[in-house]
């Protein structure tokens, strides 16, 4: 399987989960280092792991080697999980053009690119599965932080979604998305510091009044890409300790 954006955050930790789950897994990231780390960590572990990087995935030829490596690395491919991601925040009137195209490229070129390149070898494969990382951003609108262009790319990654799995069906393909909440990780600890007003404001939406853990969006995306979700397929699930709820 192919895990995108491996170096850190949710992508460390898929990449730890679906190799204890027996996965052979390739993760590419654009920090080489990290990634390292990454695959480190999950052969300590005792699963298996093939790092590819530095990989820009905005440039589609890089996206297209990546896939090509992760095909050739175990011999096929059977699960795409897009999870690298880049993006800016900022409201209307001062999201600059710039921030815009940024935004655009790091949420919903990305996935894109890598699951147009993994396709034929998808459907060489004889079927497989997608699954797209989007966010509770492309439901529902956000206060804090504001997120004007992390809105709409995630609801182009949950509507393209829906298109992959339709398009998949005869062929065996699923496509599924996942949409969290706010999720603390490494990063975003870090930028948030000791501004526990901000903390505060970005949780308020929840009903569990808390971050959520990488663990609690990746084991979903390990029940996903199994072959017990073999009847879910266009489907998008929010994992966000309730924010869309309310």
């Amino acid at each position: 399987m192919l895990i995108t954006g491996t170096a850190g955050g949710m992508g460390r930790v898929a990449a730890l989960v679906f190799a204890r789950e027996g996965a052979k897994v390739v993760g590419c990231d654009i920090q080489t280092e990290a990634n390292d780390e990454t695959v480190e960590l999950v052969r300590r572990a005792g699963g298996e792991m093939t790092g590819v990087g530095p990989i820009d995935l905005t440039d589609p030829e890089q996206a297209r080697r990546v896939v090509e490596e992760a095909v050739a690395a175990y011999g096929g491919l059977d699960v795409v999980y897009n999870n690298a991601a880049n993006l800016r925040f900022g409201a209307m009137p001062d999201f600059s053009v710039e921030d815009w195209r940024v935004t655009i490229a790091g949420e919903l070129d990305i996935p894109f690119f890598v699951s147009k390149f993994a396709w034929p070898h998808l459907v060489r494969r004889g079927g497989g599965v997608i699954i797209n990382v989007a966010s509770m951003a492309g439901m529902i609108a956000g206060e804090v932080p504001p997120m004007i262009g992390h809105s709409a790319a995630n609801a182009g990654v949950i509507g393209m979604t829906r298109q992959l799995a339709l398009e998949g069906a005869r062929h065996g393909i699923r496509a599924v998305a996942i949409s969290p909440g706010p999720v603390l990780t490494p990063a975003s600890d870090r930028d948030l510091g000791d501004d526990q007003a901000a903390r505060d404001m970005i949780t308020t939406k929840t009903l569990l009044k808390r971050f959520a853990r990488s663990e609690e969006i990746v084991e979903m995306a390990a029940f996903l890409a199994s072959d017990r979700a073999a009847y879910i397929t266009g489907a998008n699930y929010a994992i966000d300790g309730g924010a869309t709820a309310w």
